[in-house]
């Protein structure tokens, strides 16, 4: 009988709801509902169970996964919760099937973030940390100095989140602009990255995520093509493997 229960936020991702991620806060603000009784955190679903999310019944996937790259405007919220965001990412789409964003892009930066019905590759994609490049144009408030790029290519320690950011690519492209390649998504990095250094943060767009390029005019989306999915599924996978080695590796006895 076990063979046939699933954990109540891996159902609500692999419906195409949302992603692990958000389905347990779902579940932990009481929003969703097992044959109409609010379950603990960790409930599993058995076959014939009613999931509501909200009052809406939460069924199985019928179709086929979708993916898709948008080029986010300036002023748009990457959030699911349209009851809170106006300018939310999903009203802005407007896509006929519901999907929800993998990652996210501050409210005043632009540029490429992924959407997807596709539960299981957001937590692919969140969980694993290496070989995740993503890269950015950015401009700043006065002339680029090759300290500022050494400082921010060498990984800057910030204090709000406790944290030393990783080593990254950072190159010159103009006066007051540059490109960085991060393999890391701290909350506002680049911004506090930044800060840190005494410049401001003028314009930032996201161009890249691992190889998926931007492509598309300001406020438009398209599907990844097969050949694009089929890469970025091989760069999950690598990662995937790497991260689970390492978690596996045992330690060594110290002496």
């Amino acid at each position: 009988m076990s063979d046939n229960l699933t954990r109540l936020n891996k159902y609500l991702s692999e419906a195409g709801y949302c992603s692990r991620r958000e389905a347990d806060r779902l579940i932990d603000a009481g929003r969703v509902t097992i044959n109409d009784v609010v379950p603990e955190m960790g409930t599993k679903v058995a076959s014939g169970d009613i999931v509501k999310v909200d009052g809406e019944i939460i069924g199985e996937r019928k179709q086929g996964f979708v993916y898709l790259a948008f080029n986010k405007p300036v002023g748009i919220v990457c959030t699911t919760d349209t009851r809170v965001e106006k300018d939310n990412i999903i009203d802005y789409i407007n896509y006929p099937k519901r999907i929800f964003p993998i990652g996210r892009l501050d409210k005043p930066s632009e540029g490429l973030i992924l959407l997807t019905d596709d539960g299981d590759i957001v937590n692919k994609i969140l969980r694993a940390s290496n070989n995740h490049e993503k890269e950015y144009i950015v401009t700043v408030d006065k002339p680029i100095s090759q300290t500022f790029v050494a400082r921010m290519a060498g990984g800057i320690y910030i204090e709000e989140l406790g944290k030393r950011t990783k080593k990254c690519e950072v190159k010159k492209i103009d006066k007051f602009t540059f490109s960085i390649i991060l393999t890391q998504g701290l909350n506002r990095q680049i911004r506090r990255m930044c800060e840190y250094l005494n410049y401001e943060v003028q314009t930032l767009k996201r161009v890249r995520i691992m190889n998926i390029k931007l492509d598309m005019p300001l406020g438009k989306y398209r599907e990844l093509t097969k050949e694009e999915f089929k890469t970025l599924s091989n760069l999950i996978s690598e990662s995937k493997k790497t991260f689970e080695a390492k978690q596996h590796t045992p330690r060594r006895n110290r002496r």
